[in-house]
Order: C-alpha cells, then structure tokens, then sequence
C-alpha cells in the first residue's frame, strides 16, 4: 500500500489516497488517537470520483462515531482498465431495460459473478494492508453495495464481524445459496418504492440469509430516498457490533 495524497477535512477526518498495486483507494480516518474500528465502504461500479461525495459523507458519519473507513476502487470501474466480459454485460443489461424486458438470469450472472470472483480477493488484500496500520485496529465491518460481494465478503473472511447491507434485486441465484451461510449480524437497508428494484427479490434474499440476527429496514421512497434516521439506525448497528 503506498498513500499518493493526504488532506485533512473540517472535521478533522484525515482522508488519504492509496494505491494497492494498481488499485486506487481511499482511507479516512477520525482525529482520536486510539486504533480505530474499521468499515469497509461498498459502492456501485461507478467510479470512486462520481461516488466520492457519498463515499465521504458515509465516512464523516462513521468517523464522528469514532470508526475509521476504506474502499477501493471496483475491477473495470473508474480508472481501472475497461473490463470487456463486464463491459458486454453491462450493455445487455442496458438493452434489456431500455426494451422494458426482465432483466434475464443469464445477464445478471455475467455482469455480477465475474466481478464478485475478482473484486472479493482485492478487498481482502486491503484489509491485510489496512490493519497493519498503527491507526487501524479491529473489529471490521462492510457497509453497502454490490450486495453479492458483501455476501461473498461476510462468507468467506473471518474478520468481518458485522455487515450493512444495501438491497439491491440484480442478485444471482447462486447468491442466495451463499447467503444461507452468512452467519454474521446483518442490518439491511430497503427502499420500499426503489424502481430498479425488485421489492420481492430483494425480501427473498433477506428471507436466505442464514445468521440468526438480522433486521430489515424498509422505508418508504425511491433509491436515492434514503432517510436521515435509517442511516442513523445503521451506524447504532456498527457502534454495538464493532464497539
């Protein structure tokens, strides 16, 4: 890992770019001097520069309760090398919603399995890079989406202790398998009136998720309509979990 800028925010937060290999990232840290708690911060595969006003407002949040947070950028995405397997799918997906078709099983395999298969080994490596910083310390936390690779996430690395996750339906089948063996505690965030979401799927999901504590928040609205208190609501999840 090798830090390429540093500035420190209003608050206090100290944001620092990285560079793990050839993948950009991005950590904040709060002023307290103690090893902080770490959430890894899931976003879309749009690009760490588009999403950088959520990511940042994600990270203040987590920070004024005391948690350090991280992200790196996702395979094919941002400034990252176009990803053609993802790219094609990308398109089908695209094709099929401006047609007003369902979106079919095998699109959303090939846009979203690849991805999962790459992207869960590099937030791996991050963690390891990540906590052997002095200023880092444990328990860890995911907090977003892509939902499949927060499930992959919680299943497979031990070190996550606790998960937010971001509802979302472009879920492959061979997920909710997976899902049954998350056994770490789950908050899951639903937009009710979400319209790139299919409410059904997405409660089918939550429905296979194996851990015996778990809790689903839905509120009414469309995607971006979060409200303040839901987020507030996750963040209470983490201080009990992480804390």
């Amino acid at each position: 890992m090798r830090f390429t800028s540093e500035r420190r925010l209003d608050d206090g937060v100290l944001e620092r770019e990285f560079t793990l290999g050839e993948i950009p990232g991005t950590l904040w840290t709060p002023e307290s001097a103690a090893p902080a708690p770490l959430i890894l911060l899931g976003h879309p595969p749009l690009g760490l520069r588009r999403m950088h006003p959520r990511l940042v407002a994600r990270a203040r949040h987590a920070a004024a309760d005391g948690f350090a947070t991280a992200t790196i950028e996702l395979p094919g995405s941002g400034d990252r090398p176009r990803w053609d397997a993802v790219e094609q799918a990308r398109a089908a997906l695209r094709r099929a919603v401006e047609a007003g078709e369902p979106v079919s099983e095998e699109i959303i395999d090939a846009l979203v399995l690849p991805l999962v298969d790459k992207a869960v080994p590099e937030w791996q490596a991050a963690l390891d890079a990540l906590l052997a910083l002095p200023e880092i310390g444990g328990p860890v936390g995911y907090s977003g989406g892509v939902i499949s690779i927060g499930i992959r996430l919680a299943v497979v690395e031990p070190r996550i202790a606790a998960a937010v996750f971001f509802a979302g339906s472009l879920v492959p089948r061979a997920m909710f398998e997976e899902a049954r063996h998350v056994t770490v505690p789950l908050h899951v965030l639903l937009q009710w009136d979400d319209e790139g979401n299919d409410r059904q799927a997405a409660l089918d999901l939550f429905d296979a998720f194996g851990t015996k504590e778990k809790t689903l928040q839905a509120n009414m609205g469309g995607h971006t309509g979060v409200p303040q208190f839901a987020g507030d609501a996750a963040a209470q999840f983490f201080t009990r979990h992480l804390k």
